[in-house]
């Protein structure tokens, strides 16, 4: 306890040490928000725009793993089909892949 004492930075000379400390803490700030927050903010308003723009036909990939056609949409689930007769209804937001009609199986398109 007594070390941790000692080691505390004394009290004199306060206002010349807080400029470059509230320096670090902006680019800090910056960095995190130009690394991690933006790309994040880009990558949602991509799949937003993915899950958006789906119509009857195309073919996804679940979350889940499961393959299947739509068939079907409303607001926020799908209906798909994964094998004859066999229908299942899904929320959209468990869509992790999404094939449009025309495209090659597997291949994401790069915009």
């Amino acid at each position: 306890m007594l070390a941790l004492l000692l080691m505390a930075p004394q009290q004199g000379g306060g206002e010349q040490s807080f400029l470059p400390t509230v320096i670090m803490f902006g680019s800090i700030i910056a960095i995190f928000y130009f690394m991690i927050l933006r790309p994040q903010q880009k990558r949602q308003k991509e799949r937003q725009k993915l899950l958006e723009s789906m119509k009857k036909g195309d073919k996804i990939v679940t979350a889940g793993g499961v393959h299947g056609t739509i068939v079907g949409l409303e607001d926020k689930t799908a209906l798909i089909q994964i094998a004859e007769n066999v229908k299942i209804k899904i929320e959209r937001s468990s869509i992790a892949v999404v094939n449009k009609v025309g495209e090659v199986e597997g291949v994401e398109s790069q915009a």
